[in-house]
């Protein structure tokens, strides 16, 4: 029963930290955080069970009749890579609201209820099992975010906040008809209707009706992605949200795209995605260079961030779809190490504009004197966003540059140009807002560094960073039997697939892998000259 409490405890919260402040002034901040420390306590109770019974595909899951005359249910499951990013869901979470705890001067209630939905829709999202629940979670997720830009941003938020829903809904609604239409050919082949994720992956649909469901699926992620040319919506999102939102939108939304990827279009649609795949590949490798040439044109720090986040995603895209286990287990390790150094640069960002009132890097040069721990702490996550090796960005995109070689070489020497724009980026932000003269610098000199609350948020995340970089094999060992499965329904989509039932992945060294999988735990003799594997 632990799967099925995290999600309504952050809903609870959510509802009960808007009825508090009514009463306590400041009270709906502690009923969030005791909300966020309750679901990771909870969240937490797996890990002795997964070292337990480790190599497991699926750890946990909960299944009820919702509507069943439309063969809908209440179906959760989780295993490693949902284990991963729930946990990534509620760090970020607790590391949002602890950077901008003083930061929300008005109607905090509403504020605190739509940033727990918003994490509870997210938490739904990654470990729903039914279509249509799945569906219900993503717009769950969405509509809160809507109101944190819209009520909590800076001046254009209506304008950020309308065109983040233009997008969403519309590629939503793109998702809505695939999964109907899905459902339907079920029908029409089996005579039963069910949104049930096990029983739909047997479902045999011709290649050219597949290809187009799997569209379906596709823009909606890539939408959230962002990944170009569906990106638009993202800068003015980040621009606009308050703090804690664009540490939500960069840190666990855009996550939402590339999960959806690996869990329901590759193995719903496996044909087609395999056809579709150079060209997921090509999009991924332009994200990765355009990304890097737009945040190096910004004179607006947050945007200037905002787009390093498509460049950064389009590693995430390139390596889903190079459909090999090295490749994935980079993309999945990117997106657990860009949550954590983007939403620490976002926080630097919001710390900046509320000591300056400024977001634009021409007014903040000069800064390094006057704010020295600031100045420090966002050098180290600028390096670590430019790929700094001994940190968890270098073995991410290492990893899916070494995985996308072999499968197209010309689009991996394409993305690994955004490697020297990140540099060029990073480096230039750092010089015009810390070092040189600018208006704000000569304007404010009682600028104050950062508070010991501040600090020490930032540094778990950095000391976080520096552990994926240092001891990246937990996650490759929590991420593996998921990334094993997925590719082994790539491999035969047509066998029988169970979820809550389904006996695990064979760990056993005899076993013969899926092709295009490895253990994670030879990845590194995998990139020796001659692996079969590369």
């Amino acid at each position: 029963m632990t799967l099925i409490a995290i999600i309504p405890v952050l809903f609870l919260g959510g509802a009960l930290a808007w009825l508090v402040e009514r009463s306590v002034e400041g009270g709906s901040r502690w009923v969030t955080l005791a909300s966020l420390l309750i679901s990771c306590v909870l969240l937490a109770s797996y890990w002795p069970q997964f070292s337990q019974a480790a190599g497991e595909a699926w750890w946990d899951s909960v299944q009820a009749p919702w509507i069943p005359r439309f063969g809908i249910s209440f179906f959760l499951a989780l295993d490693g890579l949902g284990f991963l990013l729930l946990a990534l869901t509620l760090a970020m979470g607790l590391f949002g609201l602890i950077a901008s705890w003083d930061q929300i001067q008005f109607r905090r209630g509403f504020f605190y209820f739509n940033y727990l939905w918003t994490l509870a829709g997210v938490a739904g999202v990654f470990t729903a099992m039914d279509l249509f629940l799945f569906f219900f979670f993503w717009e769950v997720m969405l509509i809160p975010m809507l109101f944190l830009i819209a009520v909590w941003g800076y001046e254009q938020r209506i304008f950020a906040a309308i065109k983040f829903f233009i997008f969403t809904q519309a590629s939503s609604l793109l998702m809505l008809v695939a999964i109907v239409a899905l459902v339907y050919l079920h029908y029409d082949a089996s005579g039963q209707v069910t949104f049930n994720y096990r029983e739909l992956m047997d479902s045999e649909i011709p290649l050219g009706i597949q290809y187009w469901l799997m569209l379906g699926f596709f823009i909606a992620f890539a939408v959230k992605l962002p990944a170009v040319p569906l990106h638009p919506w993202l800068a003015d999102a980040h621009t606009q949200a308050p703090t804690a939102g664009s540490i939500l939108l960069a840190a666990i939304l855009l996550k939402t795209g590339a999960y959806g990827l690996l869990r329901f279009t590759l193995p719903l649609f496996p044909e087609a995605s395999a056809a579709f795949a150079p060209l997921a590949m090509t999009i991924g490798a332009i994200s990765v260079v355009y990304g890097a040439i737009l945040a190096f044109a910004q004179q607006d720090m947050k945007r200037l961030v905002a787009y390093s986040s498509v460049s950064h995603m389009g590693f995430v895209l390139l390596g889903i779809y190079a459909l090999n286990t090295i490749a994935i287990q980079g993309a999945v390790m990117q997106m657990i190490a860009h949550g954590l150094s983007t939403a620490a640069l976002f926080a630097l960002v919001g710390a900046l504009q509320q000591r300056l009132h400024t977001r634009n890097m021409a007014q903040m040069g000069g800064l390094w004197a006057r704010v020295p721990k600031l100045a420090a702490i966002a050098l180290f996550f600028a390096v670590a966003s430019l790929g700094l090796p001994g940190l968890g960005n270098f073995i991410a995109e290492f990893l899916v540059l070494v995985g996308s070689f072999p499968v197209n070489r010309w689009l991996t020497v394409i993305a690994a140009l955004g490697l020297v724009g990140a540099a060029l980026y990073a480096l230039w932000m750092m010089q015009r807002v810390f070092f040189g003269e600018g208006e704000k610098a000569e304007e404010d000199s009682k600028v104050h560094d950062l508070n010991a609350r501040e600090a020490t948020a930032l540094l778990v995340l950095a000391v976080g960073l520096v552990f994926l970089g240092l001891r990246p094999q937990p996650v490759f060992d929590t991420a593996e039997p998921a990334v094993v499965y997925l590719l082994e329904q790539m491999e035969s989509p047509q066998s029988p697939n169970a979820v809550a039932e389904s006996s695990p992945p064979n760990s056993d060294s005899n076993a013969v892998p899926a092709k295009g999988t490895t253990s994670s735990t030879t990845i590194l003799n995998a990139m020796a000259p001659g692996s079969e594997t590369l």
